[in-house]
Order: structure tokens, then sequence, then C-alpha cells
């Protein structure tokens, strides 16, 4: 029989509301315990959580599935409330699973990889979205000019993002994806679209 993992060696950590306990694309040193308290987990940019995911709420594992996969988490991690964790080193919780059965380990593998998958999935589709409403909105206001399609910016920036639903950040550096993808062209509150039909087909994304 393996022997068990005993969450009462880790020192309890703690952190209060608004606590970021991870960062997308970091690497992982150790895993997290939650043992109480409540974690969102999607985007954040500029310090908000600009696209929830999800909710999770002790006890539960934060990122034992990336650990396991070897990949960074996908995904941001925030405190809601008042939380206490425990961290267990990644290179110690895989020596406790290598005590189980093969087939156990296995089940464990696929199951991390799974869900990394599923969360890499979830993270590209709220940036792809982001791109398709954007798309959208510029070929909404689109009108005829001597230079083939124009949208002439009446709002401000941050007035368009907040009637699209994201952040003003998110909506410059869309923009400037799809200058450099040759989509998008102009200054200022002038803009011209000199591939409508490619802009149409992000849109449809």
């Amino acid at each position: 029989m393996p022997d068990l993992l005993c969450l009462d060696e880790f020192a309890p950590h703690s952190a209060s509301a608004g606590a970021l306990l991870r960062q997308r694309h970091q690497p992982l040193m150790d895993v997290l315990y939650l043992e109480r308290g409540s974690v969102a987990f999607g985007v954040q940019e500029e310090g908000r959580m600009r696209h929830l995911l999800g909710v999770m709420e002790g006890p539960c594992w934060l990122d034992a599935a990336p650990a396991l996969a070897n990949q960074p988490c996908a995904v941001d991690m925030v405190a809601q409330t008042a939380v206490q964790w425990r961290a267990v080193p990644v290179e110690q919780l895989r020596g406790y699973l290598l005590q189980w059965p093969a087939e156990a380990q296995g089940l464990v593998a696929s199951m991390a990889q799974g869900y990394c998958q599923q969360a890499a999935l979830a993270v590209s589709r709220v940036a792809q979205d982001a791109v398709a409403r954007c798309a959208e909105w510029l070929l909404l206001h689109a009108e005829p000019g001597d230079q083939g399609l124009r949208v002439q910016l009446a709002q401000s920036k941050r007035q368009i993002a907040a009637h699209l639903g994201i952040a003003p950040e998110t909506l410059s550096r869309v923009l400037r994806q799809l200058r450099d993808q040759g989509l998008l062209d102009g200054l200022g509150k002038n803009l011209w679209l000199p591939q409508p039909e490619s802009l149409r087909q992000l849109a449809k994304a």
C-alpha cells in the first residue's frame, strides 16, 4: 500500500480576498491545496478578472492537473474570499503518485492532460470571442469610402470596449492584432477595412 500524503506536514498559508494565487503561464514549483475559501479562475487583465471561467470552493486541489501534466497554469487564480491553503512541492506530489498502481497512474495522467487541454481551449475561446466581437462591430459600423469600407469612431475606445463587454486594454490589443494581420488601417478616429471578407470570417468565428 502507498504511504498516505499527510497535508499536515506542510505549513498553512492564508490571504485575503483579491489576492492573486496563480498567474497564467508561470511554471509551477508547488501545488496548492485549498482548505478554506473561494477562488475564481479565468483571465485577468490590468489587475481585474475580466473573463471569469469558474469558481472553486475549498477543500480542493487548485492546480494539481497542470503540475502533474508538467505544464504551467493556463488560468489566473484570484481569491474571492479569505482563503487558506497548503503548498505541496510538485516533485513530492509526483513521488507520492508513483507509489500507485500503473493503471491508477495512467488514469490520473490522462485526466490531468484532459483538464489542461480544456482549460487552454477555454482561454483561447475567450480571446477569440473578443476578436470576433470587434470584427463584427467594425463591419456593422463600416460605410463605403474612396478607399473601400471606412469606420469613423464616434465614441471613445473606452465606450466601445464597454459596449463590447471587454476591457479597453483588450480592445487596444485586438485592434493592434487586426492591423498586424492587414485587416485594419488608418489612424485616429478614421479607420479603413482593406479586407472586409477576411474580417467577416473572423466575425463568424
